[in-house]
């Protein structure tokens, strides 16, 4: 067909125009050198030395569990009490350098060129930014973390008495700041950066290639090994805390849902939660042979009916004009707050809190953003800088907003009535905040069942979606890897989440993320830099001469071929012998 020809002939001539106009001068290609042998198709430095890295730590880790704990816990101090400044002031410029790329000129930039089209629709792409960003921690804090706040005031709010409805606002305002725009604007940055240099330059899809406009060539040496191996280290260990703290909510959960309906109960144990963790990474397994199309996109998009059938449930079972008018003050609250708050330090107060909260939470958000980072880069091409910015950015983020004013609302419902009810509970264990706050409402073993089952699925979307984005840095950026080594990684993520909860359970797995995200941030900051270089040059070229002279050749090629489509048809009827259409 001629349609076909002229899409075909269309399509290398834009083709043609990115690589020509837009892609960096080098012979290199993703991959070029990597390693291919027993199913495996590796980077020859990266994967080696992550490799080695990640079984040293393990290794050490189960020598000493007894010094472990300790020890990560003095690690988390140290980094609190002397770099927790760093985290607050590099968190808030994300935010500022995000913004500009998205409102200024460079917003209307579309990722993967002039002529790119989206490769997933918006649903299945707001679906799959749900399932990769946060999930599992929605799951786990969205009800102890507000009942915390709650008894126990964050010191920003001097003078707030704790167990008061004002407690109740400044907490929810306290749990948007951390699960809100922060987080967002730092997945965003990186997804940005990554999607940028691969898809419009051409480059590979790792970390290394955001600092092309810095190292040149030398993104292929030394330097980029060193960027991609803390790229995964980094990735591995946000991971990681994120299915250590999933598996323990799971363990909370059997063991409600076991006293209250089955003749044995499953305790709650680190030995539990480690077989549920071998258990839940077999399913995933199954779900990275599907790859992401098959598998990553269809479990997220059940992951997100199940989250609005859960959320919708919670909404009608509980106190529902609480829960609306308190989701409008606490938006009003944290709207508020939000300058001073996002500057804030405790440096001054001579207390901890910032670093058991705050400081956690931009450590593990900015040790998962290689991950969550690189897999929305890798759903988002088609997209301009402006949709893609602010998609990721408002709305998760007001998803979020309703998720914590629904459960964190029902919680403080609860305790407003019955003070102390639930406070004691989180004090005591954390993972079993959720389920606690069912036995409050009608259909508890429905509301349990559901969390539980959400959890799960969370787990493995999160084990598949990660294991693509370290297979991406593993194997020089490639875009297509072998199954067998999807799965390698699926079951590594497992393997340390399991080490994690054997070497000190959730402050092993806070440490972890806090220690992996510290140096992250600096090359994040020095990453704001090369991605304005990187959107300048592509703006300036865009404006050129040579590239209206591309644009006036597609449409020349376009009216040709549309010419020749015409004398086909017309041709085609005179053979059929239908002189009336012809004429027509």
């Amino acid at each position: 067909m001629a349609t076909d020809r002229g899409d075909d002939v269309v399509g290398e001539t834009s083709e043609g125009l990115q690589v020509e106009l837009f892609h960096p001068d080098t012979e290199r290609k993703p991959g070029d050198t990597n390693i291919r042998k027993w199913g495996f198709d590796v980077h020859p430095q990266v994967f080696p030395i992550a490799c080695g890295l990640i079984a040293v730590f393990i290794a050490l880790t189960l020598l000493f569990r007894t010094q472990a704990a300790s020890f990560f816990d003095a690690i988390q101090t140290t980094i609190s009490a002397t770099a927790g400044w760093f985290y607050i002031l590099a968190v808030n410029a994300f935010i500022v350098v995000i913004l500009y790329f998205a409102l200024s000129k460079y917003g209307n930039v579309r990722i993967g060129g002039v002529e790119a089209e989206k490769e997933f629709g918006d649903f299945s792409w707001v679906a799959m930014l749900f399932s990769a960003g946060m999930g599992i921690g929605l799951m786990f804090f969205s009800v102890a973390e507000p009942v915390f706040h709650f008894g126990s005031v964050s010191p920003f709010f001097g003078g707030v008495e704790s167990g008061t409805v004002r407690a109740s606002n400044t907490a929810m305002a306290t749990t948007f700041f951390h699960w809100g725009i922060h987080p967002w604007a730092i997945y965003a940055l990186v997804g940005l950066g990554l999607a940028f240099f691969s898809f419009n330059r051409g480059l590979p899809l790792t970390f290394r290639s955001i600092f092309w406009p810095l190292l040149g060539d030398r993104i292929y040496g030394w330097p980029g090994h060193v960027i991609d191996v803390l790229s995964v280290i980094a990735t591995l260990f946000g991971l990681s805390t994120s299915l250590g703290i999933g598996v323990q909510q799971v363990n909370a959960g059997l063991n409600v849902l076991s006293s209250q309906f089955l003749p044995a109960t499953v305790p709650q144990s680190v030995w539990v939660q480690i077989a549920l963790i071998g258990l839940i990474t077999g399913v995933a397994t199954l779900s990275v042979a599907a790859g992401l199309d098959g598998g990553v996109r269809r479990l997220s998009e059940v992951n997100l009916y199940l989250m609005v059938l859960f959320l919708a449930l919670m909404l009608v079972l509980g106190p529902t004009l609480y829960l609306l008018g308190g989701f409008v003050s606490n938006l009003g609250t944290y709207v508020d707050v939000l300058p001073a708050l996002a500057f804030w330090t405790e440096s001054r107060s001579g207390t901890t809190w910032q670093s058991d909260w705050t400081i956690f939470y931009w450590g593990w958000w900015i040790s998962w953003s290689p991950f969550v980072g690189m897999f929305i880069a890798r759903i988002s091409k088609g997209r301009t800088v402006r949709e893609f910015v602010l998609g990721v950015l408002l709305l998760p983020s007001m998803f979020s907003f309703l998720w914590m004013s629904v459960f964190g609302g029902s919680a403080l419902f609860v305790e407003l009535e019955t003070a102390g009810t639930l406070v004691d509970s989180v004090n005591a264990n954390v993972a079993t905040a959720m389920f606690e706050l069912f036995s409050f409402f009608p259909l508890t073993a429905l509301l349990s069942g559901l969390g539980v089952l959400l959890v799960v699925t969370f787990f493995v979307t999160s084990s598949d979606s990660g294991s693509l984005v370290v297979d991406h840095l593993t194997s020089g950026g490639k875009h297509d890897v072998p199954v067998v080594q999807r799965i390698f990684w699926a079951v590594t993520e497992g393997a340390v989440a399991a080490v994690l909860l054997l070497g000190g359970g959730l402050d092993a797995l806070q440490t972890a993320s806090i220690t992996a995200g510290l140096p992250f941030a600096a090359l994040l900051l020095l990453m704001c830099y090369t991605v304005y270089l990187g959107l300048d040059r592509e703006h300036e070229i865009l404006e050129s001469d040579e590239f209206a002279e591309w644009m006036e050749r597609i449409e020349e090629q376009e009216q040709v071929i549309l010419a020749a489509d015409d004398d086909d048809v017309l041709a085609s009827l005179r053979d059929s012998g239908d002189s009336t259409s012809v004429d027509d």
